[in-house]
């Protein structure tokens, strides 16, 4: 990953909104959630929650695609794969230590109780 694509990644994730919408995407796993499901779970008013899913697919963190008259939003775990690759390539003496994401092993595991602080 670019310097410069990190940086719009982590630019775009620096903002609690976007924040919680991209970790409910990462939870959601690959078959994500429609946009009202989305809102309904964070609260956010349909206009803002436009607003903030549009940085994060210009930032390449969210993609979208329809289902008939629904929008569905996922997070692009290949470039959250990376961003976390780009903060540990050098770690560990240059050896390979970085975590991968699968989603569809992650979605066996039992979900999270409470919000991280």
């Amino acid at each position: 990953m670019e310097t410069l694509t990190a940086v719009a990644a982590f630019a775009a994730l620096a903002h609690e909104g976007r924040l919680d919408i991209y970790r409910l995407l990462v939870e959601a796993g690959p078959e994500g959630l429609v946009v009202g499901e989305i809102a309904s779970k964070l609260g956010m008013p349909g206009a803002t929650l436009s607003f903030h899913l549009s940085q994060l697919k210009h930032a390449g963190l969210v993609r979208a695609r329809r289902e008939g008259r629904q929008l569905v939003q996922t997070a692009d775990f290949e470039c959250m794969n990376a961003l976390v690759g780009y903060l540990t390539e050098n770690c560990c003496a240059g050896q390979s230590c970085a975590p991968a994401c699968t989603p569809n092993i992650a979605k066996n595991k039992p979900a999270r109780k409470g919000k991280a602080a």
